[in-house]
């Protein structure tokens, strides 16, 4: 007999999801608008790969723009009860925006180290905005992760990055709400893997619902990593990584035992797309479903329609993570783009430019 929690009004998923969560009578309950995000029926793309029901999961839509307030929220939270009084990350630029804007919203100090030169304006600009100090590190994510460590084991400053358990167990919460939506877990499900937290967070979800009867069923996990920054595709670190793909231009993940874990035991896959089929997702997503995605996200799109045909998807229910809003990277969009087309302010020079004469 499958049950389900009832739909609850919009509080966030500290509350709606408090007794999967590890919440106590001390954890401070706040709310910045996250979770609960859209569960959108592609129109398009699931004809391209033959598939039955394709839907993305818009965690784009998360206050900050990304996949990681569900975690955020949950690792600040306990760390407010822990009495912390400053956070700290490592980050390729989600990250350090939503440590930023939680820390702000509980008035927390926020750290963050990022590769210099190596993340998206619309990020860092996150990040300034909330007040974070923002240190660039002579080096790459990697590097800076592992100073992060080294601090938050020598200071008491809480690190926020998805080596805190409480990350994931937020991030969790995007495979219930999942089911909740769908009555039961997909079919299959693609994802983008670049620290490797999220593809562990959505399988312990999954797995945490069927081993309730809230799901009859648990997904195949497809994640997907780009070809420039591939090390659990190639089992070994990737010294200096590099993709268009920001977000997952990580070379030695964090949750590299845990990804693996999610594919082995659901009997999916990890593999790797090229920064072309990144792109040519990216630009179908936006042009022929209307959601505009950062490239990192896109890569699981390239992924499903890679190994789509192969998959034989006709009967099936898919789920594809849009983990990060393209507005975190303009300069992606606007790299390709023609210029804008310059027309004198006369009615027939505007329809001539439109073709409607």
């Amino acid at each position: 007999m499958i049950s389900r929690p009832s739909n609850s009004a919009r509080e966030g998923i500290l509350h709606r999801y408090r007794d999967r969560l590890p919440v106590t009578d001390a954890t401070p309950m706040f709310y910045l608008g996250e979770g609960e995000t859209p569960l959108v029926l592609s129109r398009r793309l699931a004809e391209r790969v033959g598939c039955e029901r394709l839907y993305f999961k818009l965690e784009m839509c998360n206050p900050t723009g990304s996949f990681k307030d569900r975690g955020m929220v949950v690792a600040v939270a306990k760390a407010v009860e822990e009495g912390a009084k400053a956070v700290l990350c490592a980050s390729t630029g989600n990250t350090s925006a939503s440590a930023a804007a939680y820390a702000a919203h509980c008035g927390l100090d926020a750290f963050v180290l990022v590769p210099r030169g190596n993340i998206a304006r619309g990020k860092l600009a996150q990040a300034v905005a909330h007040g974070a100090r923002v240190l660039a590190i002579q080096g790459n994510f990697d590097a800076a992760l592992e100073i992060a460590r080294e601090i938050s084991g020598r200071h008491p400053v809480a690190m926020v990055n998805s080596i805190n358990p409480n990350r994931i167990q937020g991030q969790k919460t995007a495979a219930f709400e999942i089911v909740d939506a769908l009555g039961d877990a997909p079919d299959l499900l693609f994802i983008p893997v670049g620290n490797a937290g999220n593809i562990t967070a959505y399988w312990r979800g999954f797995v945490e619902y069927y081993q309730a009867e809230i799901a009859a069923r648990k997904p195949r996990m497809m994640g997907w990593q780009a070809a420039g920054a591939a090390p659990i595709v190639r089992g070994e670190p990737v010294e200096n990584p590099e993709t268009v793909a920001s977000a997952i231009r990580i070379g030695n993940p964090a949750g590299w035992k845990g990804a693996l874990a999610a594919s082995n035991e659901s009997g999916g896959a990890i593999d790797a797309v090229t920064d072309d089929e990144i792109m040519a997702a990216y630009h179908l997503l936006a042009q022929e479903e209307g959601i505009f995605a950062e490239p990192a996200s896109a890569a699981c799109v390239a992924g499903l329609l890679k190994a789509g045909p192969s998959l034989e998807l006709a009967e099936k229910t898919v789920v594809c993570i849009i983990t990060g809003h393209g507005l975190k990277d303009p300069e992606t969009a606007l790299a390709d783009q023609a210029e804008m087309t310059e027309v004198p302010a006369e009615l027939d020079a505007v329809e001539r430019a439109m073709a409607l004469t």
